[in-house]
């Protein structure tokens, strides 16, 4: 046999199995103890969309200066986390402090056991239902139909064809001036 040709094949089978492997990513993600909860919140987005999208997510926790005083907020605001992110992943292992941080890795929920992903649109963007008709909501059949509300205002007493002063929750609309 031909060792160029034994190799040439060797390597033919080398790449072959290649593309069928799966490269795992990590992204991190880094909070810190006194994370205000829209920003929280935010992370937690982020993380969703990296676990949908087949990715390891790293939790990172920074502590600055005298916060190692009280690592318990530390651990609450990660305890937090991963109870938001459970229906998308779940830890590799319980969250370590390490140095002046905690860490703790979140690994993807095989795709038949995760939840849906909340930033798609319609459910996975196919265009299937395009020819369905939508289930009307209640209401008046188009907005031509619609008839203005009024709101009575506690210090002016208005005729029934008469616009209130502008604005329908005027704070000042009991006052009188001069």
């Amino acid at each position: 046999m031909d060792f160029g040709k034994f190799r040439y094949e060797q390597a033919k089978k080398d790449k072959e199995s290649k593309k069928h492997q799966h490269a795992t990513q990590v992204k991190e993600v880094q909070l810190s103890p006194r994370i205000d909860p829209h920003d929280l919140g935010v992370k937690i987005q982020h993380a969703v969309g990296f676990l949908c999208e087949d990715m390891k997510v790293k939790v990172a926790l920074r502590f600055r200066g005298r916060e190692m005083q009280h690592t318990e907020f530390g651990f609450e605001v990660v305890q937090k986390f991963l109870k938001e992110v459970e229906p998308w992943g779940h830890r590799d292992f319980e969250p370590k402090l390490i140095g002046r941080g905690i860490n703790v890795m979140v690994s993807p929920l095989p795709r038949n056991k995760r939840a849906k992903n909340p930033h798609e649109e319609g459910g996975g963007g196919n265009d299937s239902d395009e020819g369905q008709s939508k289930p009307k909501t209640p209401g008046p059949a188009s907005s031509s139909e619609q008839q203005p509300v009024k709101i009575k205002k506690p210090g002016k007493p208005e005729a029934d064809g008469e616009e209130a002063d502008g604005f329908a929750n005027n704070p000042f609309s009991s006052l009188n001036a001069g």
